[in-house]
């Protein structure tokens, strides 16, 4: 199973595929932190959104793709000293691309984000506090609860908690650029489990033969 994985962060979704895996993050000490727990991943520190575009036609089975969700999720818009800010559409921009070449090019994909504070543009599949966009049925997938106050942990002891959760760890602090919450890298994590889920559905179609690859 050939697999491209865009906005790898971590690898929290990745973590129990058994496939050729190429992960693409643009942070390279986040990248180091993929590479460490995944080094038979290809690994490429670059723009995931136009890799995704030069390299569509690469032959994969499998598309998984989590862009950015901090300008789609509700805390964009929650408390009085938040400055407004465009909701980033690159997100529906891969979705609709995906849509469009997923039967031509004969590939399953599954692009996943937050639920919005906006009315959603393409409708998708809701997951606890997670919406999905696949060619794939995710009725079964079932939802991996959140450790309490999940949202609101910032410190770096909190972020070892998520890291606990998702099984996932790193001895030192890594922060997004301008950011110092500890815990933000791994928060964006797609819990192992749901990868998994998502993954055996692709799985079992493709031993039935009805996945279209």
């Amino acid at each position: 199973m050939k697999v491209l994985n865009l906005y790898a962060g971590v690898g929290g979704n990745r973590k129990f595929w058994d496939a050729e895996v190429t992960a693409i993050e643009s942070h390279p000490k986040i990248a180091e932190i993929y590479r460490h727990h995944f080094p038979d991943d290809e690994v490429i520190e670059t723009d995931a959104h136009e890799y995704l575009l030069e390299h569509l036609q690469d032959g994969w089975d499998f598309i998984w793709s989590s862009p950015p969700c901090q300008s789609h999720s509700r805390m964009a818009i929650s408390g009085t000293n938040r400055k407004p800010r465009y909701p980033d559409f690159k997100l529906y921009e891969e979705i609709v691309l995906l849509q469009a070449y997923s039967k031509r090019l004969s590939f399953s994909y599954c692009v996943e984000n937050v639920i919005p504070y906006y009315s959603v543009l393409i409708a998708g599949q809701s997951v606890g506090r997670h919406l999905f966009w696949s060619d794939l049925d995710l009725s079964t997938v079932e939802e991996v609860a959140s450790p309490k106050g999940f949202i609101k942990k910032t410190t770096a002891k909190q972020g070892k908690q998520v890291q606990d959760w998702l099984g996932i760890t790193w001895d030192s602090n890594v922060y997004y650029d301008g950011n110092h919450d500890a815990a933000q890298i791994w928060r964006n994590a797609v819990h192992p489990l749901y990868g998994k889920q998502i993954f055996d559905l692709l799985i079992a179609l493709t031993d039935a033969g009805l996945h279209m690859g």
